[in-house]
């Protein structure tokens, strides 16, 4: 059957979705997703939950992911990993140094806001968070709350984003850097909406360092550059992934599950990247 829907992109509250695993499955079932990637942030917490509810719903498939956050100068880049062998204990161990430090960098933004005169108590952001990841939507929640702002949008566009006045630095993990722990995890390394970062010139680089694919369809992106992402791939042998970034409802974000469209083929030669990454030596 290949009828189904293909994303390839979903977070839950394991790090700063709205929904828990189970009731992103049963989400992922009302519209129609067939194949279901759960990419959290610094985090595979999720993932117990959502194969176990996923098994009552065939011939839905869950597809093992997380989703790791960089800084290069200027801009943010994410890389999605897939297939990781995410329980080996070394794994699980940079997971919580990623997570630490993002517990860390809530407490420099909280420090960052009050300056600017917008108060806010890092206990309700980790109030939020419970066990998931920390990060900038749950501060931006918070905001909210506070009647700083009207939206999660908001405090990104006004306070948060990558050059906003209230966005501080994590410890610097260069976008290499977690390709290569991906790949020492047998997964197979993908570059996130490489059209936000505006840093295409650093993908040669990122595929000399191990990077398998690239995230070509994704809702922000315009038509050229999904045209310019898949010719990219092309090229460069990597495969094109796609997915909706989804959060939840509440989340801020507008992009419904399973949208945009990936095509059935983007999921099958993911999997024989998979099959690849894990015969690498």
């Amino acid at each position: 059957m290949t009828t189904g829907r293909v994303d390839l992109h979903t977070h839950t509250t394991a790090s700063d979705g709205t929904l828990t695993p189970r009731e992103l499955v049963l989400k992922a079932v009302e519209h129609g997703v067939q194949v279901l990637a759960i990419t959290d942030h610094d985090s595979t917490e999720a993932l117990a939950e959502a194969l176990a509810e996923a098994a009552q719903h065939p011939p839905l498939t869950i597809v093992p992911g997380l989703e790791i956050n960089c800084d290069v100068e200027g801009a943010e880049i994410h890389i999605l990993g897939y297939f990781v062998e995410h329980e080996a204990p070394w794994f699980q161990d940079f997971l919580r140094e990623q997570r630490a430090e993002r517990v860390a960098r809530v407490h420099r933004i909280a420090e960052r806001l009050a300056e600017l005169g917008v108060p806010i108590d890092p206990a309700d952001v980790f109030a939020l968070v419970k066990e998931g990841s920390a990060g900038r939507p749950h501060v931006a929640q918070v905001m909210v709350k506070r009647g700083y702002v009207k939206s999660v949008r908001e405090a990104f566009d006004r306070y948060l984003k990558s050059n906003g006045p209230a966005n501080v630095p994590r410890r610097r993990l260069t976008p290499a850097a977690a390709v290569a722990v991906l790949r020492k995890a047998r997964g197979v390394p993908v570059l996130a909406h490489p059209g936000l970062a505006d840093r295409d010139a650093l993908i040669p680089d990122l595929v000399r360092a191990g990077l398998m694919g690239i995230e070509a369809y994704y809702a922000e992106h315009s038509a050229a550059q999904t045209s310019a992402y898949l010719e990219m791939c092309r090229r460069l042998d990597l495969v094109a992934t796609g997915g909706s970034d989804y959060h939840g409802p509440q989340s801020g974000r507008t992009n419904p599950l399973g949208t945009p469209a990936v095509p059935w083929p983007a999921w099958e030669r993911l999997r024989e990247r998979a099959e690849r990454a894990r015969r690498s030596p």
